[in-house]
């Protein structure tokens, strides 16, 4: 079940990432902090479908956190969590066509690879 659950949170949670970005790269760069801007800002993100997407996939991440943490402990969930960044990052190559640089790449093998150190018995 432990590990049906991470899944469930890392995936959720790149999910969420992913499609919220988009949605923010279509809606466009706040620039207008005046009250009026901003809630006009707010009417339309609330009523995009990637974004709403995203929020309902923030919320299965935040239930299978809970529930992970009802039982595992948290020095094992949080840095299995992490992997969150690994998939996140997939995920802005490909679906946000994202340009990752070497060094990101570099840094997203080191959280790997520490995921893998901290999951060992």
């Amino acid at each position: 079940m432990t590990v049906l659950l991470i899944a469930i949170l890392v995936l959720s949670d790149a999910a969420s990432d992913v499609l919220m970005t988009g949605a923010m790269k279509q809606i466009g760069e706040v620039r207008d902090f005046r009250p009026r801007a901003l809630l006009a800002t707010a009417i339309r993100v609330l009523g995009h479908g990637r974004f709403l997407a995203g929020a309902g996939f923030a919320t299965l991440h935040f239930a299978a956190f809970l529930w992970l943490l009802s039982y595992a402990e948290l020095s094992f969930v949080i840095p299995a969590a992490a992997l969150v960044y690994v998939v996140s990052t997939f995920g802005a190559k490909f679906f946000l066509h994202e340009r990752i640089s070497a060094r990101r790449w570099a840094g997203v093998t080191l959280v790997f690879l520490g995921v893998a150190l901290v999951s060992l018995p």
